[in-house]
């Protein structure tokens, strides 16, 4: 599916006022894993396509993304790996799922966090599921659940990519999730989309009438726009690292 035209406009306004309101409410969520990542030993990774490191590496290959991954965490002594945020990854290449017309989609909306597979998940803050969606696929997110929250009479949505098959058995659309209520796990490759262990976290402020999916990717032209349109995760996860 080919994300990058039309645009719709608009969506400034939206943006700009929920980042205002997720910062009024900081200290006031719960941790998406059992860890308490404004405390916990984590190590910021570094995976954009500049990375010196890569230059030896296959980094399209799964078994290779993981002991990369991996060692950094053991070096550092670190329980997860963070990161991802705008960063202008090279990896995407790999699957024709981030292919354009004239360019491979390769900026990272979400934050990603690196643990174990089958890692239990929390909601954030209370809402409802929105939709979900197993989107299968070499490079894609696998299972997927996006909720949908109010606050300050702003809605958004969360989505969390990479889950296990599991996590989507007893869902259904419209379902109440309260905060800090466990509701995904974890997946592992090949289900998870073929990528090492971990949760590709994205806030939004317009599901552009999508259901189960959204671009967690995008064109470097429309980086402005889908960074507007996805705002930094980390207003609500608050990784001190990040």
């Amino acid at each position: 599916m080919s994300y990058v035209k039309p645009l719709p406009t608009n969506t400034e306004k939206t943006s700009s006022e929920l980042v205002k309101v997720l910062k009024s409410y900081s200290g006031d969520f719960a941790s998406i894993v059992p860890i308490d990542l404004k405390k916990a030993p984590l190590v910021k990774l570094n995976l954009s396509g500049a990375n010196p490191e890569f230059a030896t590496l296959n980094m399209e290959e799964t078994e290779v993304q993981e002991k990369y991954i991996w060692d950094k965490m053991k070096a550092a002594k670190a329980v997860a790996g963070v990161g991802g945020y705008g960063e202008k990854r090279g990896w995407y290449k790999r699957s024709e799922n981030y292919h354009e017309e004239t360019e491979v989609r390769s900026i990272h909306l979400g934050i990603d966090i690196w643990m174990e597979a089958g890692t239990i998940m929390f909601a954030p803050l209370s809402g409802i599921i929105h939709s979900f969606k197993n989107n299968a696929g070499l490079g894609d997110y696998g299972p997927t659940i996006i909720l949908e929250h109010q606050l300050e009479g702003i809605k958004f949505y969360s989505l969390y990519g990479h889950l296990s098959e599991e996590s989507l058995i007893g869902k259904s659309k419209g379902m109440k999730i309260q905060k800090g209520e466990k509701f995904a796990e974890f997946g592992n490759y090949p289900i998870n989309g073929d990528w090492p262990p971990h949760i590709h976290f994205q806030l939004i402020t317009s599901m552009l009438d999508k259901e189960g999916d959204f671009p967690g990717v995008a064109a470097e032209s429309q980086k402005d726009y889908w960074m507007n349109l996805c705002p930094d995760p980390n207003l609500i996860l608050e990784c001190p690292v990040l």
